[in-house]
C-alpha cells in the first residue's frame, strides 16, 4: 500500500508526495501555505480520485510524466518515468491503492531521527 507523505518545502510551504508500496515517489502535490490545507487536499483527493484525469506527456529529454487534474485544476505532477508503460503503471497504482493509503507527517521537525543515545 502507498502513503501520502507531508513535508515542508524550502519556503516553509507544505506539500505531499504519494509514494508507492516500494517507497518510490509517484507524484508531488502543489504547494500549500498552511498544513491543514495540505491535509484537506489529501482527504479531498482520496474522496475524488476517480474523477481525476491523468494526461501523460513526454518532455524534451524523452521522459514521460503525468499531471493529475481535477475539474480543470492541476493538483499534482508525477515524477519522470523512462517509458509510457511505467507512467501508466504509476497511474494504476494510484487508482488501486490511494483510497486506503496512510498519511505520514514529516513536516513537524527537520530531524526525523534524533542524536540522543
Amino acid at each position: 500500500m502507498g502513503a501520502f507523505v507531508i513535508s515542508k518545502r524550502w519556503n516553509d510551504h507544505y506539500k505531499f508526495v504519494y509514494t508507492s508500496r516500494k517507497g518510490k515517489a509517484i507524484f508531488t502535490s502543489i504547494s500549500f501555505e498552511l498544513k491543514f490545507e495540505c491535509e484537506a487536499a489529501i482527504a479531498f483527493f482520496k474522496e475524488n480520485y476517480t474523477k481525476c484525469e491523468f494526461p501523460i506527456t513526454k518532455n524534451p529529454a524523452g521522459k514521460y510524466l503525468f499531471r493529475i487534474v481535477l475539474a480543470t485544476e492541476q493538483i499534482a505532477v508525477s515524477r519522470k518515468f523512462s517509458t509510457e508503460l511505467r507512467a501508466i503503471k504509476g497511474i494504476d497504482e494510484i487508482k488501486k491503492y490511494a483510497m486506503q493509503s496512510e498519511i505520514l507527517d514529516f513536516s513537524v521537525s527537520d530531524f526525523i531521527f534524533s542524536d540522543e543515545s
